[in-house]
């Protein structure tokens, strides 16, 4: 699929992406959200990069008779990123259109920076602000939540075991409440004050909107409570989030990602995401010669 933004009418020329992605990636939804974000200011012609493709499953492995399901990557996204995850982000010339892949830019939480910084985003824009104490706390912030609210996601769908699930699934309950108290240092609901998006929130949505899956694939004791006040803040800025036309137009088809999302709640999906998580480590710390398919 390819999908091109709207340029804003504009005398100079805007910085322009080929924008390697894949739609079911929360990964690579970081780095839509600050595409969109910075919409007319930065402008991208997306490239689905990433699918899925299936192998015989011989010996039963997974344990339910399905097939394994492998990642296919474009030669593109092979060529531009050594590690061939998305996002990746690939320059192009605006006056010759020729691809520069000795400059591709990667790794999601790098990705939102760069595109905040490229874009020529100035004040409330700004997702990293130029304060240089507000954007210290928000390199903090984004690391803190990929660690223990990101990656606890995955330990909850590829882990076999019930209690390994529950583990995780704590894991990531202590990691919002984290959050949420980090959230009341200002009037909210956003992790800046005066509802400035931020990479912070770039770094926690993708995985904030897909925690519905819990329920379907783990059952009613893995949904994240309403009724928790601990957790107030946190549903206060997500709620808030969704609703912004910048995140909207990004968010994937929710049934659409559920049939995705299968493949790792029943482990026949063979990603690097899903080996580091089986082999035992959290998604963060994938290895790509350790967790290589």
């Amino acid at each position: 699929r390819y999908f091109t933004t709207t340029m804003a009418a504009t005398t100079t020329a805007i910085p322009k992406f080929r924008y390697l992605s894949a739609w079911f990636c929360p990964f690579a939804h970081r780095a839509t959200l600050a595409l969109e974000h910075h919409a007319g200011k930065v402008d991208y012609e997306w490239v689905e990069a990433l699918g899925w493709e299936q192998r015989k499953d011989e010996h039963n492995v997974t344990g339910t008779g399905q097939e394994w399901w492998y990642h296919w990557k474009a030669d593109e996204l092979k060529r531009a990123n050594p590690s061939a995850l998305v996002p990746t982000l690939i320059p192009v010339n605006t006056k010759t259109g020729e691809v520069d892949e000795s400059k591709s830019v990667y790794e999601s939480l790098v990705s939102v920076d760069f595109v905040d910084q490229i874009s020529g985003a100035s004040g409330k824009d700004r997702l990293v602000p130029e304060d240089p104490y507000e954007a210290a706390r928000c390199r903090v912030w984004a690391d803190k939540v990929n660690r223990d609210c990101c990656s606890p996601y995955y330990g909850v769908l590829v882990r076999k075991e019930e209690d390994e699930q529950m583990e995780h699934f704590e894991q990531l309950i202590k990691g919002l409440k984290a959050f949420s108290t980090e959230l009341k240092k200002t009037k909210g609901p956003l992790f800046l004050a005066d509802s400035q998006v931020s990479s912070v929130d770039m770094s926690l949505l993708p995985w904030a909107f897909r925690f519905y899956v819990f329920e379907h694939y783990r059952g009613p004791n893995y949904v994240i409570s309403t009724e928790d006040p601990e957790l107030e803040p946190y549903h206060e800025w997500l709620d808030h989030l969704v609703n912004l036309d910048s995140v909207k137009r990004t968010l994937p088809d929710k049934d659409d990602y559920l049939v995705h999302i299968g493949k790792y709640a029943d482990s026949s999906a063979r990603s690097k995401v899903a080996n580091a998580v089986r082999r035992g480590v959290a998604a963060h710390e994938l290895d790509d010669e350790k967790d290589e398919y």
